[in-house]
């Protein structure tokens, strides 16, 4: 193989660095110009390149190779070949048909991923990829990089605990063409100026506080919620999948001190009865000072929803302070949710989920302009006027098996700028429901005030 300064040469004949006065997509007029997309067109090349970028690595560290789109695939794809490490392919957005999918191949939960890059410059668009990677249970530990522009983006995703390798930086190219005469003296001083004062800060949007959030929320049940998180410290809601009075009873007495809501299923109650189950529930939620959220997820039309809401024999509207409901049946079919909260599902943390990008747009449309809507779950970011309920929150980031994926308290409120957090099993099918309900309260706030 040639040299590292040979094999720049041979690149920079296809053209892929001009040196002039060009427009980026910031509006920053800059000297110099990159386009690694020709490499892909020049087989011994882009099998060079490969092998370049590979004698940088640790590969026995990697199970996938996944090349940032669009330029960075064939670039991947050679490594792959190369290195016989299987290849998955991230999808610059996902299909409205089919499977729907946002990463493609052949991948199980827990593998390391290998990030490629053709040109860094902020660094944004690594940033934008790599969580919708981790959302399949990969992992990301390492990129790499063809060319650093050197305008932050290394420094930036470095800092974030990433190992950045770049082949070469814009300083030592320019120095190359220097040598060979394709550049002045003068040329090469005007780039270097303009790295030093173009370097590019990428600032990440910070969250609202819970006391923010007050000062901004409108619906009483969204106040209360807030209030009784900043009083308790905790931003825990205990799902109580039980099947008996006692079971619910005593769930709720034990974990109430922790909590700032109960979440039921109230139709799996084998024994419900409306004086017996109820009224002592109403008692402890006083009692601990918690709110009762009914996981009912409404999906029909607002007259059959009001029914279901108001009467049967679970007449929920005579207890619960907020639902939640699917939006599936448009605007209108959330009317019926008069003096409790409503929170709508925006997305599902089941695997194979149906509630994709599109639904989610749909959905949050809805979300963001009704008067009954106080937030939403979803496994994203949601604007900050609603609050964002996650559920499938462990300590520890596994599946259950039947298409349940966890995530941990860091990430949820680090990542997603998760409000309140959802826990189940973790507490409910504890040894010690009391005690596992206080160590996620901690997790959880502690989680929660180190993402401010």
């Amino acid at each position: 193989m040639e040299s590292k300064k040979e094999f720049f040469l041979e690149c920079y004949k296809l053209g892929i660095i001009k040196f002039g006065r060009f427009t980026l997509k910031s509006g920053i007029e800059s000297p110099f110009y990159v386009d690694l997309r020709p490499l892909a067109s020049d087989p011994k090349i882009l099998k060079h390149l490969a092998n370049y970028l590979l004698d940088m690595l640790p590969l026995d560290n990697f199970d996938l190779i996944c090349g940032v789109p669009y330029a960075a695939l064939p670039m991947a794809t050679a490594m792959s070949l190369e290195s016989y490490i299987p290849l998955i392919i991230k999808r610059k957005e996902a299909k409205d048909y089919g499977t729907k999918k946002m990463i493609e191949g052949i991948f199980t939960k827990g593998q390391n991923c290998l990030l490629v890059e053709d040109v860094i410059t902020s660094g944004k668009s690594l940033l934008e990829t790599i969580p919708e990677i981790e959302n399949e249970g990969i992992s990301v530990s390492d990129i790499v990089v063809v060319l650093d522009r050197q305008q932050g983006g290394k420094e930036l995703l470095e800092s974030k605990g990433y190992r950045v390798h770049t082949l070469f930086t814009i300083s030592e190219v320019c120095g190359m063409l220097q040598e060979e005469g394709h550049l002045s003296s003068d040329e090469v001083l005007r780039i270097s100026d303009f790295l030093k004062g173009n370097e590019v800060r990428f600032e990440e949007k910070k969250r609202l506080s819970y006391a923010q959030k007050l000062d901004v929320a409108e619906h009483s049940v969204a106040k209360r919620l807030l209030e009784i998180a900043v009083a308790k410290q905790s931003n825990l809601i205990a799902s109580a999948d039980v099947m008996t009075t006692a079971e619910l009873l005593d769930l709720a007495d034990k974990v109430g001190p922790h909590i700032v809501a109960l979440k039921t299923h109230i139709d799996i109650i084998t024994d419900f009865d409306p004086d017996a189950t109820i009224l002592p529930l109403k008692d402890l939620a006083a009692k601990h000072n918690f709110m009762l959220m009914e996981d009912r997820k409404f999906a029909d039309i607002g007259n059959t929803q009001e029914l279901q809401f108001s009467y049967g024999i679970y007449k929920i509207s005579n207890w619960a302070d907020f639902v939640t409901s699917q939006v599936i049946g448009g605007y209108d079919s959330l009317d019926c949710f008069r003096n409790v909260g409503v929170v709508a599902i925006l997305g599902m943390s089941s695997k194979g989920t149906l509630t994709d990008a599109g639904y989610h747009a749909e959905a949050l449309k809805v979300a963001q302009s009704h008067p009954n809507v106080i937030g939403g779950v979803s496994q994203k970011q949601i604007p900050e006027e609603l609050l964002l309920f996650t559920p499938g929150v462990s300590m520890a980031e596994t599946g259950d098996g039947k298409g349940q994926q966890y995530n941990t308290p860091e990430k949820v409120f680090n990542d997603l700028h998760t409000d309140f957090m959802i826990v189940g099993r973790g507490i409910y099918k504890a040894d010690n429901p009391e005690a596992a309900a206080l160590n996620y309260k901690i997790a959880g706030w502690n989680a929660y005030t180190a993402s401010l």
